[in-house]
């Protein structure tokens, strides 16, 4: 037995699926407003960059983490 299809209820579910991704991609779905990220690139040695690697795995960072951390906590110890 076939069960038949309610054009209705489809309308309405893809209102509201609609209206949903809505709020969310807009940012007006009460999510805290944050800052866009700016990219930025350095230097560092191979040998340098690897020991943080390292060090980073062990916190359970990636690396562009693990340098916003370090930045992060790099400022609030020399903020004067």
């Amino acid at each position: 037995m076939a069960l038949k299809r309610n054009p209705e209820d489809s309308v309405q579910y893809d209102e509201d699926v609609t209206r949903k991704a809505k709020q969310l991609f807009t940012g007006d779905a009460g999510r805290r407003k944050t800052e866009k990220k700016i990219l930025t690139t350095f230097s560092i040695a191979p040998s340098d960059k690897k020991e943080l690697e390292d060090l980073f795995a062990e916190m359970g960072l990636g690396w562009a983490a693990g340098i916003r951390f370090a930045l992060t906590e790099f400022k609030k110890k020399y903020k004067n």
